[in-house]
């Protein structure tokens, strides 16, 4: 979100100063795995896939103009246990929104993948331009464009906001814990799971932080029927599990996806639980019983950062017109970024975001937000 922002503001002409804790693309941060999930399905929401598509465009562009591989389209399949649910809402408006989707029965499952295990599964919605996206590589790579394009990246940490920095509705500056002053016109809060932290006094801010870890389980020497190319990126929304296929060889991804202990980022261990990789591995014995017993090729630890109904957060500091908030990105705001970057970019300098970003609501809006199924079941985050 930060880094997008950041790189939209220098293509519109403004002296932008990036400010990083640690390096673009740490594993401390929430964009730090290698993958993420690139999707148009919603629901029955017809703005994020629109977002989607104008991100994905943007990502593809970035992908030719700094020559790195940002994007893999495997396709995502999204197994339906029923015709009502979140897929088949996700269909009607696809379908209307002209973004290409299929209904795929069983029997046209099993021949795309034998590899896959059908019980249980009554259709599928599969979206063949879908895929995964570079999540580490793609931050560092935004970052270097920004540099490139004459922004400056500057290493520090950046302290709470404190009320005698700001006068008369603006805020003068930002501290470091360095003793360092930064000034300048705008600020734009972008902190992910260290959001909560910058802003105490902000109780309408809300943001659940929690641990989630992701497990890649080694492929079966000389099998490629889990790779990229042979296996798509696999949702089971009511189960509550997603996944990728093997992906420059770093092994089969298995996300648990229900929200786990509330962590603070400064003190969290990021180790993979015993607890998290047998449920990994019992949903393999179920699904893709030819990795059950494969071994952990490695995992990551990362975070959700959750708003009650699970928009995204962008809107102006309640006490300081030109401070910027942005968060609530859980775990989809990472292929948003462009078009949160664009969008956010656009109200900064005082101008009307594209159309079709314009969400005609307050969904962004900072406030006490009602727990809602726009985006989400069973309390689940979106992937």
């Amino acid at each position: 979100m930060g880094a997008w922002t950041a790189l939209w503001l220098r293509r519109r002409g403004v002296d932008v100063v990036l400010v990083e804790q640690y390096v673009p693309g740490s594993s401390l941060a929430t964009s730090g795995d290698e993958t993420r999930v690139t999707r148009s399905a919603h629901g029955g929401d017809a703005l994020y896939p629109i977002w989607q598509r104008r991100a994905l465009g943007e990502w593809r562009r970035l992908e030719e103009e700094a020559h790195t591989r940002l994007f893999h389209e495997t396709g995502v399949l999204w197994l339906a246990h029923r015709d009502d649910g979140y897929e088949g809402e996700s269909l009607a408006t696809l379908a209307r929104l002209g973004i290409a989707a299929e209904r795929l029965e069983p029997g046209e499952i099993g021949k795309r993948w034998p590899q896959m295990v059908n019980e249980g599964i009554d259709w599928a919605l599969y979206e063949p331009q879908g895929g995964a996206l570079m999540a580490r590589r793609g931050v560092a790579t935004v970052a270097e464009l920004f540099e490139r394009d004459g922004g400056r990246l500057a290493r520090a940490r950046i302290l709470p906001l404190d009320e005698a920095d700001g006068a008369g509705g603006r805020l003068n500056l930002l501290r470091t814990d360095a003793g360092r002053e930064l000034g300048a016109d705008a600020f734009v809060l972008a902190a992910g799971p260290w959001l909560p932290g910058l802003l105490p006094g902000v109780g309408e801010l809300a943001l659940e932080v929690t641990q989630q870890e992701i497990v890649y389980f080694a492929v079966p020497p000389g099998d490629g029927r889990f790779d990229a190319g042979a296996m798509a990126t696999w949702v089971d929304y009511e189960g509550a599990f997603y996944g990728l296929p093997s992906i420059e060889g770093r092994g089969f991804k298995v996300a648990p996806d229900w929200p786990g202990p509330v962590v603070d980022p400064d003190r969290q261990e990021r180790r993979l639980s015993d607890e998290r990789v047998s449920a990994s591995r019992a949903f393999l014995r179920r699904r893709f019983p030819a990795l059950a017993d494969q071994p952990v090729a490695e995992g990551r630890v990362c975070q959700y950062e959750t708003t009650a109904d699970t928009h995204f957060i962008i809107d102006r500091h309640p006490a300081y017109e030109n401070v910027w908030v942005v968060g609530g990105g859980s775990g989809h705001g990472y292929k948003h970024g462009p078009s949160i970057g664009e969008y956010l970019s656009a109200l900064i300098a005082g101008e009307d975001p594209p159309a079709e970003l314009a969400p005609g609501d307050r969904r962004f809006a900072l406030g006490h937000r009602q727990p809602g199924p726009t985006l989400r079941t069973s309390g689940k985050p979106p992937v």
